[in-house]
């Protein structure tokens, strides 16, 4: 299992945080929205990043336990890159405990 790398902040870009203060953010507290943004618009390279930095226990158990919402196509591919299963995200049971409208 992958241990976290204790450094100040992640080697990403300012572009993946470009609604927020990048030199402000505080990258332990907002995790949930640092990986949650990263799983949904990110590719391998910053995964990887996420996996070194915030260690892959904890980028697991966050999208089990803590991630409300990931559109579709980010759960499917966490699936593929993460050793989880989409069964497991507290988003993915959340969207299909939600009825649909009949329409």
């Amino acid at each position: 299992m992958q241990q976290p790398t204790t450094l100040e902040k992640p080697d990403f870009g300012p572009k993946w945080f470009w609604d927020l203060d990048y030199e402000k953010i505080d990258w332990q507290a907002s995790y949930k929205t640092v990986i949650a943004r990263i799983i949904e618009r990110g590719k391998q390279q910053q995964w990887q990043e996420l996996v070194r930095f915030y260690g892959l226990q904890k980028v697991v158990d966050t999208l089990k336990n803590e991630i409300v919402f990931l559109p579709g196509y980010a759960i499917e591919d966490a699936c593929s890159y993460l050793p989880i299963k989409k069964e497991e995200m507290l988003c993915y049971t959340k969207k299909q405990s939600r009825p649909a409208h009949w329409l």
